[in-house]
């Protein structure tokens, strides 16, 4: 099966970007972009994160209210919750309600301060762990690497949760430390010219 599907412009793109209504604009505008705003780093791991076991639809689905209940993925802000927010946050009907992901961003914001009290920032850390370009295999078809598992281990060891290497592959793939649209994706020229000119943080 081809990787790519036509689009209603006629341009190839991604076959996934057309599994749903939501995932074109996503697909077009946002996924594999490089992004360097810790804000936007953090909300997409505790995305990846809450998508473990679920559907991605459902996560983009809900994600304008994951913003709301987590003030914009604020670290700073969401390390301040406690359990009375907890079980506020399990009774919003907006987000998915799993105890164990909602306490686990919690936890998360405190290590994503201590990375930048240490780094100087999330966004260094993480594009510290970009991989050379003779380290990636074919784009679409392995959903693990040498550097999620490394990026997951590490993250572990600093005490971060539900960040297992399959989603942070997922999110590498998001937050655009890979290219990973498929080699005939109009896009994925998009995204190679952005990552040309983008200025990778500094530890």
């Amino acid at each position: 099966m081809s990787t790519t599907i036509e689009g209603p412009d006629g341009k190839h793109r991604c076959r996934w970007s057309d599994a749903a209504p939501d995932f074109l604009a996503y697909h077009d505008t946002e996924w594999g972009f490089p992004v360097a705003d810790d804000h936007r780093l953090f909300e997409k791991l505790c995305l990846e994160s809450f998508q473990s076991g679920l559907s991605w639809r459902t996560i983009l689905t809900k994600r304008e209210n994951f913003r709301a209940a987590f003030n914009n993925f604020d670290y700073d802000k969401v390390a301040t919750f406690t359990d009375q927010n907890v079980e506020r946050l399990l009774q919003n009907a907006g987000i998915v309600r799993h105890r164990g992901k909602i306490e686990a961003v919690i936890n998360n914001a405190k290590r994503a301060q201590e990375i930048v009290a240490r780094e100087g920032s999330l966004a260094a850390y993480l594009w510290g762990y970009e991989p050379d370009a003779d380290q990636l295999g074919t784009p679409q078809t392995v959903s693990i690497s040498a550097t999620s598992i490394a990026l997951s281990k590490d993250l572990k060891k600093q005490g971060w949760k539900f960040v297992g290497p399959t989603t942070v592959f997922a999110f590498m793939q998001a937050m655009g430390l890979i290219n990973d649209h498929a080699g005939g994706c109009a896009i994925r020229t998009e995204v190679e010219r952005a990552r040309e000119v983008f200025q990778r943080p500094q530890r």
